[in-house]
């Protein structure tokens, strides 16, 4: 113990390189580094394919029948897991919610389990470098994307598949290990999970630490560039990455913080909304057959079965449960600038999965074949905007998958579409607000302010991907 009582032990320096107020500035020095110190970024391609060919992977759909361990539950219809563990697919029933449906009901995926997000940062050559992995999901229509250092749920990392140790796990569960830099408990898709958040985690080493087979270890701005690329980083490292604190480069927002935080206070208590599970075989509307749950007129998604094949994963064989959706997603957000200051329009959006009813969302959020029956005045605001845009407007676009351990080829097209008074005006319609990038990042902070959507277009903001997509 130290001779003064009042200091800290000597072991806690080590423990803290630099104050937290230089943090902004070295992440802001990693988006700048666009070459790594251990990968070239067009090197990173070779990389990728190369861990692709290193293990057999490989995913079949299968009858619901064929499911090892899982069966549909005598009474209520559940899809369950023998274990009692990993998740299961209920019935959810909303009711409350905003036009054109405001009440339904629906499948829905339980997990109510936190998982750990956590990616291992370390500095080289006076850089900060991030740990990331070459992960199969059997869910990515590629298969092999690049993850976080550590992608688990609790069931994967205590064990409970009787599976391989997590790597690199204890930086994030054994203190002493690192220096966090972020860490916020965040939500996951509010449409088809329910109440579902995983802790979000960046932690920055102390000491060696040893590269194994399928990781790499990048820059941010190397991250940028690979976010320009579709279906390369997977939404675990997009929400993850949507949490390091950066510093908010622009000054004057449209509104104040204290204006933002109370409009979204309001927002959130205006509706009325009451969302509940139910049996699975309870749910109107949707229909079990041998190989799919689905809806009856073909629109949403679907709950399927599948085998896999995964050498790379501590498990190297397993059956689940998907949900497919169907049809391509649209997530964008229209984006002005003010005063010189560069905005987004967020949207106030009400999921039945969300623990707290509303978060902040893109503007657009939706799979357009959704829709195409709606009259027009039902229509999503903005939908049409972001559908029929002007190439010249379209400041940044790719295709994104979401989770892949639960989602089966569920891809959208990410994009930022610039807007002019007539389209977007200053004057935002009810359940939307103009934000700053750096308002957005401030909130993510805090666990339950900015959905998973939302986050992705932060992530590749923040990261430099995007840097000339909100023109001052």
């Amino acid at each position: 113990m130290p001779s003064n009582p009042a200091e800290p032990p000597t072991d806690l320096f080590r423990l803290r390189p630099r104050r937290d107020s230089a943090l902004p500035a070295r992440l802001a020095h990693s988006a700048a580094t666009t070459e790594g110190a251990h990968l070239r970024t067009e090197d990173f391609a070779g990389w990728l394919a190369e861990r692709g060919r290193a293990h057999d992977f490989q995913v079949d759909l299968i009858p619901f029948a064929d499911l090892d361990g899982w069966s549909f539950e005598d009474g209520t219809g559940n899809l369950t897991h023998r274990s009692g563990r990993f998740f299961t697919v209920e019935g959810l029933k909303v009711t409350g919610g905003p036009g054109p449906y405001e009440s339904w009901q629906q499948p829905v995926i339980r997990q109510p389990e936190v998982g750990i997000l956590g990616i291992l940062a370390k500095e080289f050559d006076g850089v900060l470098h991030f740990l990331m992995q070459a992960k199969m999901e059997p869910g990515n229509r590629d298969l092999l994307q690049l993850s976080p250092t550590v992608q688990a749920t609790r069931s994967n990392y205590t064990k409970a598949h009787q599976g391989a140790d997590v790597k690199y796990i204890d930086y994030f569960v054994r203190p002493g290990r690192g220096r966090v830099l972020a860490d916020a408990l965040q939500s996951e898709h509010g449409a088809w999970f329910f109440r579902k958040s995983n802790r979000n985690m960046i932690v920055e080493a102390v000491g060696e630490v040893e590269l194994l087979d399928d990781f790499c270890w990048l820059t941010l701005g190397q991250i940028a560039e690979l976010l320009h690329r579709d279906n390369v980083v997977n939404m675990d490292s997009r929400t993850v990455l949507a949490c390091l604190p950066f510093a908010d480069p622009h000054a004057g927002a449209l509104h104040s913080d204290t204006e933002l935080l109370s409009w979204f206070t309001a927002e959130r208590s205006r509706y009325d909304v009451a969302a509940e599970t139910v049996p699975l075989n309870s749910v109107p509307g949707w229909k079990r057959g041998e190989s799919a749950i689905e809806h009856d007129e073909g629109r949403f998604f679907r709950a399927v079965a599948v085998s896999v094949q995964a050498g790379s994963r501590e498990v190297s064989r397993w059956t689940q449960p998907l949900f497919e959706p169907v049809g391509l997603g649209v997530t964008a957000f229209v984006t002005r600038t003010f005063g010189g200051v560069p905005h987004v329009l967020a949207h106030a959006r009400v999921e039945g999965g969300f623990l707290d009813t509303v978060e902040l969302a893109p503007t657009v959020q939706h799979t357009p074949g959704n829709y195409a029956h709606l009259a027009e005045k039902d229509r999503p605001p903005f939908l049409d905007l972001v559908l029929n845009a002007d190439p010249a407007r379209i400041r940044y676009e790719a295709v994104h998958s979401e989770e892949g351990g639960r989602f089966l080829n569920a891809e959208s097209r990410y994009l930022l579409v610039e807007a002019d008074e007539r389209q977007a005006p200053r004057q935002a319609p009810p359940g939307y607000i103009w934000v700053t990038p750096g308002q957005l990042t401030s909130l993510v902070r805090h666990g339950h302010y900015v959905n998973v959507q939302a986050r992705t277009l932060l992530a590749c903001l923040n990261a430099g991907a995007l840097s000339t997509a909100v023109r001052a």
